[in-house]
């Protein structure tokens, strides 16, 4: 059934902004700043990038409510398995950042940074591979290339065995292009839909057009577990569930989403609090034996203490907070549905 979302003053008194420091360089930051919402079924966690204009933010915000206030829909597996992951770091700092993971099976792969070339990207992937020669990997050029760019790197790359290639360039009519032109020359490398997905007005769009062979679903771009279960369904493509550089509060939204699709078929990228120097739960999600265990994450009073952002950066997050609490409000993306 439809609920309307908290008053604003509630989730001011709920709200807290922390900054937490990452181990690496990670989307250009040293520093992730979040905010995170103690309602009364569990933590949610508002953290769009700080580019994201407030109608794409508002999305963020009801997957935090429907975390805090709402809860999740049933699990059907209480492990999940997840992939490690490599920033666009130097070759040589690969084996220190996959050390950080413990037991790998698979590894997603950064490449097309700004600044770097080809051969920047094929040492890094290389180096993973010598690490692990076994391990499942994918990269991710955040649609970083052109068409050409694509389809050279990743002909070069896939000697190197990739599973897939998430978002290797930015619009849908390109990736299909790109998908075509790969297959015409034998490259035997899916292509993956993800700021195609979660960026799109019409997140099926990718589907329609035939241009993915399977899409990344993040909740918080989606606005909740339930709307993104909905949108794999419709899609009828295969579904790797990864986060947004998330704290382990929004993590449980990811593992939530991927113990309740009915199928999965891919390691998950939510991984990422190992990135972190420090999470804001004593018990951080992150990857046992390549798997993370389906439970609660909590909050803990004194690291909420102990990184709470400067008042200055505290004050940003909670103007943002009410700009987007009012896109919610006076639109019809003010109610959400109750799983």
């Amino acid at each position: 059934m439809p609920v309307e979302i908290p008053p604003l003053e509630e989730l001011l008194d709920a709200a807290h902004v922390v900054s937490l420091p990452m181990r690496v360089k990670f989307r250009g930051i040293m520093e992730r700043e979040t905010l995170l919402l103690k309602g009364p079924v569990g933590w949610g966690e508002f953290c769009p990038f700080p580019e994201y204009d407030d109608d794409e933010s508002s999305r963020w915000l009801c997957s935090a409510l429907e975390a805090g206030w709402l809860g999740f829909p049933p699990a059907l597996r209480d492990r999940i398995p997840v992939n490690a992951t490599v920033p666009a770091v130097p070759a040589d700092r690969v084996p220190d950042v996959l050390a950080r993971f413990g037991r790998i099976d698979a590894v997603k792969i950064k490449v097309a940074e700004r600044g770097q070339g080809l051969a920047d990207d094929v040492a890094r992937v290389a180096a993973v591979r010598k690490e692990i020669p076994d391990a499942a990997l994918r990269v991710d050029a955040n649609g970083g290339w052109d068409v050409d760019q694509a389809v050279e790197a990743l002909g070069a790359l896939s000697v190197l065995g990739l599973e897939y290639a998430e978002q290797p360039v930015p619009t849908i009519e390109g990736l299909a292009e790109v998908r075509r032109r790969l297959s015409k020359a034998g490259t035997p490398v899916l292509i993956a839909a993800d700021e195609s997905v979660r960026k799109e007005n019409d997140p099926l769009r990718v589907a329609k057009a035939g241009a993915a062979d399977l899409i990344v679903v993040k909740v918080a771009p989606l606005g909740g577990v339930a709307r993104a279960l909905d949108i794999v369904a419709q899609a009828g493509l295969p579904a790797v569930v990864s986060s947004a550089l998330d704290t382990s509060v929004g993590i449980r939204a990811g593992l939530a989403l991927a113990a309740a699709l009915p199928s999965l078929p891919y390691a998950c990228g939510l991984g990422t609090v190992s990135l972190f120097q420090s999470d804001i739960s004593r018990d951080p999600l992150v990857a046992d034996d390549g798997e993370i265990r389906l439970r609660e994450a909590v909050a803990d009073p004194g690291l909420l203490e102990q990184y709470a952002a400067s008042g200055e950066r505290r004050d940003w997050w909670l103007e943002r907070l009410r700009r987007v609490h009012a896109v919610l409000a006076s639109s019809g993306q003010g109610l959400f549905t109750e799983s």
